[in-house]
C-alpha cells in the first residue's frame, strides 16, 4: 500500500474509533497528545462549558513535569435524557484555591457542566471553578466517589462515566506539595425523576 495514503487514512481511522469506539460515547482517544484536543496549554487558563443541555461524562488529562508541573485537559459531554427536562439555570460556583485541598459539589442541585481553571506559577497548581446546571427541582440521591484519578501522581487521567444514569457532581482533590500534582475523585450521582422540595442536597 502506498505509504502516503496509509497516513491520509490513518488518522481518519483513529478517528472514528476513538470517537464511537468502546465507550459509544463522542470523546476521542488522543494518542499522539498533541496540543490538539486540549482546552489548554501548559500554564494556561482555560474556561470549558459543555453545550446547552449537555453534561461533563468524561475527563482525560497528561501532566508534565518540565512544563511548570501542570496538566493539559480535555472533557467529552453529552445530552442528559429527556427526563431530566432542559437546564432551568447554569451558573459558576465558587473559586477552589491553588495548593489546597478541597471538596466541593455543585451548590443548588446542581450538575457539573464545565470547569475553568487557571495556573499559578507560585506554587505550580491551578485553582478551579465548576460550570453547574439545575435541571427544574430535580434531587441528587445515591452518589458516591470513583476512585482517585490518576492512580499516581504524575500519571495520566482517563475517567469516563460508563453509567449513563450517573452524572458528575462535584469532586474532592488532594495536593501534592512534593510532586506538584492533584489527584481527583469526582463525586457522581444519580438524579430524581420528580421533582422535590429540597434546595441543596
Amino acid at each position: 500500500m502506498d505509504l502516503t495514503l496509509l497516513w491520509v487514512l490513518l488518522p481518519l481511522v483513529t478517528t472514528a474509533w476513538g470517537q464511537y469506539g468502546d465507550y459509544g460515547y463522542p470523546y476521542q482517544q488522543y494518542h499522539d497528545y498533541s496540543d490538539d484536543g486540549w482546552v489548554n496549554l501548559n500554564r494556561q487558563g482555560f474556561s470549558y462549558q459543555c453545550p446547552h443541555g449537555q453534561v461533563v461524562v468524561a475527563v482525560r488529562s497528561i501532566f508534565s513535569k518540565k512544563e511548570g508541573s501542570d496538566r493539559q485537559w480535555n472533557y467529552a459531554c453529552m445530552p442528559t435524557p429527556q427526563s431530566l427536562g432542559e437546564p432551568t439555570e447554569c451558573w459558576w460556583e465558587e473559586i477552589n484555591r491553588a495548593g489546597m485541598e478541597w471538596y466541593q459539589t455543585c451548590s443548588n442541585n446542581g450538575l457539573v457542566a464545565g470547569f475553568q481553571s487557571r495556573y499559578f506559577e507560585s506554587v505550580l497548581d491551578r485553582e478551579w471553578q465548576f460550570y453547574c446546571c439545575r435541571y427544574s427541582k430535580r434531587c441528587p440521591y445515591s452518589c458516591w466517589l470513583t476512585t482517585e484519578y490518576p492512580g499516581h501522581y504524575g500519571e495520566e487521567i482517563d475517567m469516563i462515566s460508563y453509567n449513563y444514569d450517573y452524572y458528575i457532581r462535584g469532586a474532592t482533590t488532594t495536593f501534592s506539595a512534593v510532586e506538584r500534582d492533584r489527584q481527583w475523585k469526582f463525586i457522581m450521582c444519580r438524579m430524581t425523576d420528580y421533582d422535590c422540595e429540597f434546595a441543596s442536597v
